[in-house]
């Protein structure tokens, strides 16, 4: 199993949310158990070695490969949701996205000052919901702040855009915008 075999098991879906979106959809990988554990071995290498202590994971697709990366690795996950999805009290950033705004929040006492935190979410687009989750994570005052995508969507500088916000930004592997 390599990248590209990953790569080749995404489906494109024209027109999604909106026209003129190609979005990728990456449930046809998963849907493939060698596509899912290469992820996640993938993910896993790169970052055992670097005193990482809780893995959080953005909704929706965020939620995914990073409680299975956290297993491996023995640490602890975090979920980042939408408003109203969590029982206690939660933190929260508002950001503008492509076509419109959102609020992303977490349980206050998620995160503590001695971890070291993995963002993780499954693609990179033009970095607002990375630098979000950052920020988010940053008002806990971790110690710090690696950043893990399983797409990048070359062209749209995403990485670029998220330049000094975190230790690291690092994706699986990139897939031009309109491939």
């Amino acid at each position: 199993m390599t990248a590209e075999d990953v790569k080749k098991a995404i489906r494109n879906v024209p027109d999604f949310p909106i026209k003129g979106i190609q979005f990728k959809d990456i449930t046809t990988a998963l849907a493939k158990p060698e596509c899912l554990k290469w992820m996640r071995d993938e993910i896993v290498s790169r970052y055992k070695n670097l005193g990482i202590t809780k893995i959080v994971g953005i909704e929706s697709r965020g939620f995914i490969v990073a409680p299975a990366v956290a297993i491996e690795l023995g640490i602890g996950f975090v979920p980042i949701r939408k408003p109203n999805k969590l029982p206690a009290e939660t933190v929260s950033v508002t950001y503008a996205k492509e076509y419109g705004e959102d609020t992303i929040q977490m349980h206050k006492d998620a995160l503590s000052p001695d971890d070291v935190v993995l963002i993780h979410d499954d693609i990179l687009a033009t970095g607002g919901s990375m630098e979000a989750a950052i920020n988010l994570v940053k008002k806990l005052g971790v110690k710090k702040i690696y950043v893990n995508c399983i797409i990048e969507l070359e062209g749209l500088h995403g990485r670029e855009y998220l330049e000094g916000k975190a230790e690291n930004v690092d994706c699986l592997f990139g897939i031009e915008v309109n491939e």
